[in-house]
C-alpha cells in the first residue's frame, strides 16, 4: 500500500481538526483482537443497571420538575456472591452485592426525592427483563449510596444558556467501520444471548463472554458460558450439552462459509466432575467467580477492541444531559459512522474534548482522523464537508438525550 504524507485542515469554527493518517486499515493489518463481554458478565450488569437508573431518574425529574436535575450514578461495583452448584441444582449462599454509588439532587424546595426507590425498582426490572435465574429479591443485596451531588456542579443546571453546560472535562471517543471480525463477535453475542437461542438450549447462562482473534486470514473465538446447574443432570449430560452448543455456534458462525475455529468453556475437564464443569446457579459467575464495575466492558459501539484508539469512560451511567463524557461518547461514534459513507474514506477516528463550563456543543477541539482508500490525498473539499457534518452534529446533540432515555442508544 502506498504510504501518503499527512494532510491536515484545521477550521477555527468550534477547533475542528480534520487530518489524514498513514496507517493500514484494521483489516489489512497482521493481527486483530475483539472482546465482547455478554449482558450475564458483572461488569455489563453493573453497566446495565446504573443506565437503568439513569433513565429513571431522568424520568422521576422530567415528569415532577419539568427538566432534567443534576446526578451522575456511574461508580457502581459489583462484589460477588457465594454459591454451591449441584448436578440438578444448587443453591446461592450469600447474595451478590451491588452498590450504587453516585450523586443526586436528593431535595428540591426542602422536599426529599426517593432516590434509594427509584434508583433500587429500576434496578430490579432490569434484572428482572435481562435475566431467567437470576432473581434481584433473592440473590441481590442492593446498596444505594446515591448522596446530594456538590454545590458548584449542581448550579450548572441553574445557568442559562440555550445548550446545556458540560459537568466535566472528558474525551469522547468514536470510530468506524466496524471490521468484520468486530460484527462476529457482537453478533455472535447477540445470537448466544438472544430468546431463540435460550428457548434452543434453555441450559445456557446470561454470562457469555466472546473472545476474537484474526491472525491474517484465521479467526478463532474463545467463548465463556455459564451453564444453568438445575438443567444438567451430570458431567456426561453436561459436555453433551456443551457440544450441542459448540455445533451451533459454528454453525452460527460459518453460516458465510469462512473457516472460524470456535473454543468453549475452555477451562473445563471431564476428570474434574462438577469442579470442571462451568455451571452456576443463576446464569452469572457473579454469584460466586467474578466481580464487577462500571466502565470495564463494552464501549458505546459494543466491544472492547484492542488496536483502535477508544475511550476509558465509564459512558452508563453519568447524566443525559450534561456529562459530555456519556454524550460525546455517543456523538463521536455517530460522526465516525456519518464520515466513513463518504466514498474516498476508508475508516474514521473521532475524538471530542469537553471543558467543564462550557455549553456541551462549544467543545474544546474535535479531531477528525482519516484512512482514506488506496492512493487517494485528503482535500480541502472533503476536509469542509467533514467539518460542516461535525457542526451540525454538534448543534443537534441535544437530541442524543433523549434518545438514550428511550433506549434508542447502544451504551455497552
Amino acid at each position: 500500500m502506498k504510504i501518503l504524507i499527512n494532510c491536515v485542515y484545521r477550521f477555527n469554527i468550534m477547533k475542528v481538526v480534520v487530518e489524514q493518517l498513514p496507517h493500514a486499515p484494521i483489516e489489512k493489518q497482521k493481527v486483530e483482537i475483539v472482546e465482547r463481554k455478554g449482558i450475564g458478565h458483572p461488569d455489563t450488569i453493573c453497566d446495565g443497571v446504573v443506565e437503568s437508573i439513569s433513565n429513571a431518574l431522568c424520568n422521576y425529574y422530567s415528569r415532577n420538575f419539568g427538566k432534567i436535575l443534576h446526578y451522575n450514578v456511574d461508580k457502581t461495583l459489583l462484589h460477588a456472591g457465594r454459591s454451591e452448584v449441584a448436578f440438578g441444582g444448587g443453591k446461592v449462599i450469600e447474595p451478590i452485592e451491588i452498590i450504587v454509588s453516585g450523586r443526586a439532587t436528593t431535595f428540591v424546595d426542602h422536599k426529599e426525592i426517593p432516590i434509594k426507590e427509584i434508583s433500587e425498582n429500576a434496578a430490579k426490572d432490569y434484572i428482572r427483563k435481562n435475566f431467567r435465574y437470576l432473581n434481584p429479591d433473592e440473590h441481590i443485596k442492593w446498596v444505594i449510596k446515591t448522596r446530594q451531588g456538590s454545590a458548584a456542579l449542581t448550579d450548572i443546571l441553574e445557568r442559562k444558556s440555550k445548550f446545556p453546560i458540560a459537568n466535566d472535562t472528558s474525551v469522547g471517543v468514536g470510530y468506524a467501520p466496524l471490521s468484520r471480525l468486530e460484527k462476529l463477535v457482537v453478533d455472535t453475542e447477540g445470537y448466544l444471548n438472544s430468546k431463540e437461542f435460550k428457548k434452543e438450549f434453555p441450559f445456557s447462562g446470561e454470562d457469555i463472554k466472546v473472545m476474537g482473534v484474526r491472525n491474517g486470514k484465521n479467526i478463532e473465538l474463545t467463548i465463556a458460558m455459564a451453564m444453568i446447574d438445575s438443567l444438567v443432570e451430570s458431567t456426561e449430560d453436561y459436555f453433551s450439552k456443551k457440544d450441542e452448543i459448540k455445533d451451533a455456534i459454528e454453525n452460527f458462525v460459518n453460516k458465510d462459509c469462512r473457516r472460524i475455529i470456535v473454543k468453549l468453556n475452555t477451562l473445563d475437564r471431564k476428570d474434574r466432575g462438577i469442579d470442571g464443569c462451568y455451571l452456576t446457579v443463576t446464569g452469572t459467575s457473579a454469584e460466586s467467580g467474578d466481580d464487577g464495575e462500571v466502565g470495564r466492558g463494552n464501549r458505546v459501539n459494543g466491544v472492547i477492541p484492542f488496536g483502535r484508539q477508544m475511550s476509558i469512560e465509564a459512558s452508563a451511567g453519568k447524566n443525559t444531559e450534561i456529562h459530555t463524557g456519556k454524550l460525546y461518547s455517543v456523538l463521536a461514534q455517530r460522526i465516525a459512522e456519518k464520515i466513513v459513507q463518504i466514498p474516498e474514506i476508508e475508516e474514521s477516528y473521532v475524538k471530542i474534548l469537553s471543558e467543564i463550563g462550557r455549553p456541551i456543543n462549544e467543545p474544546v477541539i474535535t479531531s477528525c482522523q482519516l484512512i482514506l482508500k488506496d492512493g487517494i490525498k485528503l482535500d480541502k473539499k472533503t476536509a469542509e464537508e467533514i467539518k460542516d457534518l461535525v457542526i451540525s452534529e454538534l448543534n443537534n446533540i441535544k437530541k442524543i438525550s433523549d434518545e438514550i432515555i428511550k433506549g434508542n442508544v447502544r451504551m455497552f
